[in-house]
């Protein structure tokens, strides 16, 4: 089974880098579990206010350069925010991942702060520029 990703979804990858776009892509195709792309490239003004708001701990985001997404599974018409969805929606996109050989970093793995929806081609292998 796939999901398709809507227009909303694919307008948010606009300026994404594009290994991660083919990840996103890639998932959807193998998922049972619908997902919506929440956002993708950012402004540093819209990181300015996602960091005095709490959402956010750095103004050095890899949402500045198109080297993040955030995703979230969708359950009927809206957003889920419940961990288990987004445990399972990391299987999908780490499978994805493999699949199209492309490391990624997810921020449901970080020791704090965790960030379930927040997914980044990892500094090492994708320094700012590339």
């Amino acid at each position: 089974m796939s999901i398709v990703l809507g227009p909303r979804s694919l307008s948010r990858l606009q300026d994404v880098h594009p290994d991660l776009v083919r990840v996103v892509k890639r998932a959807a195709a193998m998922s049972d579990l619908d997902f919506t792309v929440l956002e993708g490239r950012r402004t540093l003004a819209r990181q300015q206010v996602l960091m005095k708001n709490g959402a956010t701990k750095t103004l050095n985001s890899r949402h500045l350069t198109g080297h993040a997404v955030d995703l979230a599974p969708m359950v009927g018409d809206g957003v889920s925010w419940d961990w288990p969805l987004y445990h399972r929606l990391a299987k999908i996109i780490k499978a994805a991942a493999v699949a199209e050989n492309v490391p990624l970093t997810w921020g449901g793995d970080w020791r704090t702060f965790k960030d379930g929806p927040h997914w980044e081609l990892p500094w090492k292998q994708y320094p700012k520029g590339t």
